[in-house]
C-alpha cells in the first residue's frame, strides 16, 4: 500500500458537509497529513476543523466559558457532525477544558437535552436511547520524564501527575476515553536531520544527549484507525506509541551529518560534529554506536499498544530518503 502524504488537508473534501461521519479531526493539523489518505483510502468519512476553516475544513475553535456563571455558546459544537470517534489532536489543559469539550459536544449530539457532566457516564458506550462517541487524545511519552524513573518505560510508569496535560488526560481516561501518548514526530515536512544543528551546536550539549524516541505520522495514523475500530480495547486506556525502536542521538547525528554536508555545503559544521562525536565517544569509553540500553538510560517500551491492537509499526527507523512521495 502506497500512500501519498499531503502537506495540507484535501481542500476538497466531501466528508465535510456530512451530518454524521466515522471519524471528527478536532484539529487538521500535521496528523492530519498522514491521517485523512489513510482515511480516504480505507473508506471511512470523517470531517476536519480548523481555527480558520481553511482547506475545506470546518471552523472551530476550543475556548472555556470566560465566566463560570455565564451560559456557554454551544452553536460551534452543534455546527460539528455527529461522530462516532472524536479525535483530538490539540492539547488540553486540566480536567476543567477535557470535561467541558465532551460534555458540550455530547449534549449537543445526543437525544438528551440535559445531558451534564455528572451524566456523561462512560463514553464510547451505547444505552437504550442513545449512542455516544468515542473520544481520543493525542498526548505526548513527555509526561513520563520524570526523575527516578527506571531504564525501561510502558504505558503503566509513573508519570508527571502535575503536568496540566496530563491531567486533562486523567480526565478523559475517567470518562471511558482513550490516550494516546506519542513519542517525537517524523515524517513529511518534520525531517529529523534538520534538527541536527539544534541538538549538536556544542560539543557539550552533544554530551547530554542520549535516547531518542520516534513514530512516523503513517504510524499514528494507522494506531489512531486501529482504536478507532477496537474501540473496546481502547476504552478507558492509556497507551504509549513509539515505533518500537531506542535510538541513539549520537548515531543518528553520526549518520545524518554526511547528508547535510552535501545538503548544505557546510563541510565543517559536519566535520566538526562527527569529530565530537569521537572525542566524546574516546572519553566515555564507547566502542561502537548504538550504546546499550543501560547507557542511554530512558528506553520506551511501547509493544503493549501494537500487541492489543494486532498491527505494527511500518515505517521503524528514522531515515530522510523519499519513497513514494513520502519521507
Amino acid at each position: 500500500m502506497t500512500l501519498i502524504m499531503t502537506t495540507k488537508p484535501s481542500p476538497t473534501n466531501p466528508n465535510s458537509k456530512l451530518t454524521t461521519v466515522d471519524i471528527l479531526i478536532l484539529g487538521a493539523g500535521w496528523t492530519s497529513t498522514f491521517l485523512i489518505p489513510l482515511l480516504e483510502y480505507q473508506h471511512i468519512t470523517h470531517a476536519a476543523t480548523t481555527t480558520t476553516g481553511r482547506d475545506g475544513t470546518l471552523k472551530f475553535q476550543f475556548s472555556l466559558p470566560k465566566k463560570h456563571d455565564e451560559e456557554p455558546d454551544l452553536k460551534p459544537y452543534s455546527a460539528l457532525p455527529a461522530a462516532k470517534t472524536v479525535l483530538i489532536t490539540f492539547p488540553l489543559r486540566g480536567a476543567e477544558e477535557t470535561k467541558y469539550l465532551v460534555e458540550s459536544y455530547i449534549k449537543t449530539h445526543s437525544h438528551s437535552a440535559t445531558t451534564s457532566s455528572s451524566q456523561i457516564g462512560l463514553i464510547g458506550e451505547d444505552s437504550e436511547t442513545d449512542t455516544k462517541p468515542s473520544f481520543i487524545q493525542l498526548g505526548s511519552t513527555g509526561l513520563f520524564t520524570i526523575p527516578s524513573q527506571p531504564t525501561w518505560v510502558t504505558r503503566h510508569s509513573a508519570y508527571n501527575t502535575t503536568d496540566s496535560r496530563a491531567q486533562a488526560e486523567d480526565a478523559l481516561l475517567a470518562l471511558g476515553g482513550c490516550v494516546l501518548d506519542l513519542a517525537g514526530l517524523w515524517g513529511g515536512e518534520r525531517n529529523a536531520r534538520h534538527w541536527i544543528d539544534r541538538v549538536a551546536a556544542t560539543k557539550e550539549a552533544l554530551a547530554t544527549k542520549k535516547s531518542l524516541h520516534m513514530i512516523h505520522g503513517l504510524d499514528v495514523a494507522r494506531g489512531i484507525v486501529a482504536v478507532h475500530r477496537r474501540w473496546e480495547k481502547a476504552r478507558g486506556e492509556r497507551f504509549m506509541l513509539t515505533d518500537l525502536m531506542v535510538y541513539d542521538w549520537w548515531a543518528l547525528i553520526l549518520g545524518f551529518a554526511g547528508e547535510l554536508d552535501v545538503e548544505n555545503g557546510n563541510s565543517e559544521r559536519a566535520e566538526k560534529q562527527m569529530k565530537w562525536i569521537g572525542e566524546l565517544m574516546q572519553e566515555q569509553g564507547v566502542r561502537a554506536l548504538p550504546r546499550d540500553m543501560e547507557t542511554l538510560g530512558r528506553s520506551y517500551d511501547s509493544r503493549e499498544f501494537w500487541e492489543t491492537f494486532g498491527i505494527m509499526p511500518t515505517r521503524s527507523r528514522i531515515s530522510s530518503v523519499v519513497i513514494g512521495g513520502q519521507y
